[in-house]
């Protein structure tokens, strides 16, 4: 078996295997939930691999994701991995909505520990922040969890730069969850500086472009109607056209490399730096299998220039999700003052 890399994860003294394993394709937004037993077999595997960073949220199915995992995790399994899940997005009444005050904290906290069987959360996200609240609130209520032995990291996911400072001044952040990958650099600019100056790990989603680096636009010829991924405006033919181009061009070059485009792709976001775990979600073992060798695949630093300029900024049209989906864009939360005075 091959030994997989372990890096640090931010400053506090987590350690996680160098590439991680997203959970949520599993059970919900990619389709209709993967077979129980099949999923089961496939964490399994990845556990056994010496992939040991799982990572999942109360919102994936809601909740289905988390059971899932707690199922996965019996006989020994827990001692073997970390486990990451998120807080903060909720659906009341059918509509979708952030929140990051105190007491949902808690009693999405206790919901979570509940569902994955577990006595303690290695690394604890909230998903989206809420506009509504101070991050110093709710990273106050995180850091009561922490002293209670219930969660031992915090995170955040989709959090601007000084969104994650003020949280960090409270309370320190461990990790910071956010999209990037060939087709997804803006948090090149502020963000990642931002996490390195204070110290803090960088956990890569959707390192594949939610599956284009490993298919290009044939992606939509294998998914199901009911997946997420329809409406994405990057995936919509009036830029789909355009995006091909970059798959493309990071084909020719895996060619050459002796390689397949999403282990070139994933390789390009370990090659960011030791404190970048990325977390491609894999259905398939096959495809798990294809997406570990990415952890052997050295690039020269001319080859990650060249894939650089390949994956510059014009090189992608359209956002990453449609208008309503909050991201770190809008991730600013009212001053604590406002808070003491409500």
């Amino acid at each position: 078996m091959a030994t997989v890399k372990r890096i640090k994860l931010g400053s506090q003294g987590l350690e996680v295997s160098a590439q991680g394993l997203g959970c949520m394709g599993m059970s919900a937004f990619y389709g209709p939930p993967k077979p129980e037993p099949e999923m089961i077999a496939l964490i399994h595997h990845a556990i056994n691999s010496g992939i040991t960073f799982l990572d999942t949220s109360d919102v994936y199915g809601p909740h289905t994701n988390e059971i899932l995992l707690g199922k996965a995790l019996k006989e020994g399994m827990r001692e073997r991995v970390e486990l990451a899940t998120k807080f903060g997005i909720n659906f009341a009444d059918g509509k979708r909505e952030i929140r990051g005050d105190p007491a949902y904290v808690r009693a999405a906290c206790e919901a979570s520990l509940k569902r994955l069987d577990v006595d303690c959360i290695d690394l604890y996200y909230q998903h989206r922040i809420d506009s509504k609240v101070p991050i110093e609130v709710t990273i106050g209520e995180l850091k009561k969890l922490v002293e209670e032995g219930k969660i031992k990291y915090i995170g955040l996911s989709e959090a601007s730069a000084s969104t994650i400072r003020r949280a960090h001044a409270v309370h320190p952040i461990t990790a910071v969850q956010l999209e990037w990958s060939l087709w997804s650099r803006d948090v090149e600019e502020e963000i990642v500086p931002t996490c390195r100056e204070l110290g803090i790990g960088i956990v890569a989603y959707s390192p594949l472009g939610r599956g284009f680096f490993s298919s290009g636009a044939k992606l939509l010829e294998n998914i199901s109607k009911d997946d997420i991924r329809w409406h994405l405006p990057r995936l919509q033919p009036e830029n789909l056209d355009h995006n091909k181009k970059l798959f493309n061009c990071v084909n020719e070059m895996a060619a050459k490399k002796g390689c397949t485009t999403s282990q070139l792709a994933l390789a390009w976001v370990h090659h960011q730096g030791d404190d970048v775990c990325p977390i491609p979600g894999t259905t398939k073992i096959e495809n798990f299998n294809e997406n570990i060798k990415a952890l052997s695949v050295k690039l020269t630093p001319e080859e990650m220039t060249e894939l650089e300029s390949i994956a510059s900024a014009d090189a992608v049209k359209g956002d990453r999700y449609t208008s309503d989906v909050t991201t770190y864009k809008d991730s600013e939360t009212p001053p604590l003052s406002s808070w003491k005075a409500s």
